[in-house]
């Protein structure tokens, strides 16, 4: 897609003139995403996206709740059975031009033993999860599915609260785009594929009581 695309560049005859121009609004962008990191505090939830600073709206309670059971389950898991680093909301991701600040990140414990207590910049996860809004439909499914899949992230999960349901997304590395794995419901179990061993319930992303089962069962030792 990318080589394509710089082969449509090249043929054009004023291909050096857009390159400049590109690269001035470039630089330019480069002082406001630096601007941006300094001005990010923990008590805001924004992103630097393409240049424009992105503020969120408060949620409401069913994107509370899923966003909750989920990190309960897979934090406890990935913990108890030391696979890496989990994080919620504001751990800022960095990619190429864009920051973000997903819902849900897993990284492999590899990438995750190079964080330290001064970490605030984080490299692309190996699991993305969002969970739809109204106001994040749009770029969940839009800018953050092409730059994630462009970054290296091997697998992203789109949460719907309102049709408790959830697509997962799994990267082919020949074209750098996601392929769709599975789209599940309530009634469905779901397989992680980067976090060997993590197997739940959909419903558990949304029923408290389920949530808890399965965290008991996850919690056993011998899962794995």
């Amino acid at each position: 897609m990318l080589t394509n695309r710089i082969a449509d560049l090249l043929e054009a005859p004023d291909a050096r003139l857009v390159i400049e121009r590109v690269q001035a609004i470039l630089d330019d962008e480069t002082q406001r995403r630096r601007a941006f990191r300094e001005w990010l505090t923990d008590e805001v939830k924004a992103e630097f996206i393409n240049g424009e600073v992105i503020m969120h709206s408060p949620v409401r309670r069913r994107h509370l709740d899923a966003s909750k059971f989920l990190e309960n389950l897979l934090q406890n898991f990935v913990l108890l059975h030391d696979l890496g680093a989990v994080d919620s909301e504001k751990a800022l991701v960095s990619l190429t031009r864009n920051d973000y600040e997903p819902d849900i990140c897993f990284w492999n414990k590899e990438v995750a033993s190079t964080f330290d207590d001064e970490t605030m910049v984080h490299p692309a996860p190996d699991l993305i999860v969002e969970i739809l809004s109204r106001s994040t439909t749009s770029r969940d499914r839009g800018i953050k599915f092409e730059d994630y899949a462009a970054h290296g992230v091997r697998e992203y999960w789109i949460i719907d609260p309102v049709r408790k349901s959830l697509e997962q997304y799994q990267l082919d590395e020949a074209t750098m785009a996601f392929a769709s794995a599975a789209t599940l419901f309530v009634g469905d179990t779901l397989d992680a594929l980067t976090v060997p061993g993590f197997r739940i319930p959909i419903k558990a992303i949304f029923d408290q009581q389920l949530n808890l089962e399965t965290l008991q069962q996850l919690m056993k030792t011998d899962h794995l």
